[in-house]
Parts: structure tokens; sequence; C-alpha cells
């Protein structure tokens, strides 16, 4: 029997679930599916210019977690990018969702 899967922290609240080329209709397009927790390693590693890490720490997850996480959502991202392919956030995910900042997710409101 595989182990649970561990709750994620994440910032990374999407205003759009679907990024695609313009004027091609939905249907006409192959999804790529990204999951919460693969754009908020990317958000920060890539965009707050966090190591990986301190990024682990952020999310309660080990350095060698968000190395994979910012490795496959890369592919995943350039894979649209390059392919014209629909971009999918997918919300079914196993993190929770920080609102504020300096908010802990973690349990006692500890940060790690």
């Amino acid at each position: 029997m595989p182990r649970p899967r561990k709750r994620k922290c994440c910032r990374f609240s999407p205003v759009d679930r679907v990024f695609k080329p313009r004027s091609i209709p939905m249907c006409n397009l192959e999804p790529v599916q990204l999951s919460i927790e693969l754009m908020e390693a990317v958000r920060l590693c890539d965009l707050e210019g966090l190591d990986q890490e301190t990024a682990g720490k952020h999310m309660g997850v080990s350095r060698g977690t968000v190395q994979r996480y910012v490795k496959e959502a890369r592919r995943r991202i350039a894979d649209a990018l390059i392919n014209g392919k629909a971009l999918v956030l997918d919300q079914s995910t196993n993190c929770r969702v920080q609102r504020r900042s300096g908010a802990s997710c973690r349990r006692g409101g500890k940060n790690r």
C-alpha cells in the first residue's frame, strides 16, 4: 500500500485556469495539465528567486521534491508554449492555500 501524499503549502491561487493560443478553439488544442504544486515551485524558485532549499521550507517539502517539481513544471510549460498546446491548471490538488503573506499554513502556525 503506498504512503499517503503529504499536503503542501501554496500561496499561488490562479486567477485564470487555462492559458492557450489566441483564436484557436479549446476543442482543437491538446491540453497540458499543470498542478498547483508545480506552479508554486516555479513561482517560488523562478519568480521570487528563492533557492530550492528555502522554497521547500515554504512549501513544507524537501529540496529534492522542489527540484523534481520545478523540472517537471518547466518541461510542461515549454511543451505548451513551443507546441501550441493549452496549459490547464489542475486545481484538484493536495495543497493548502496560504492566503496571507507571512502566515503559515503548517499546524500550530509555526514556520519551518
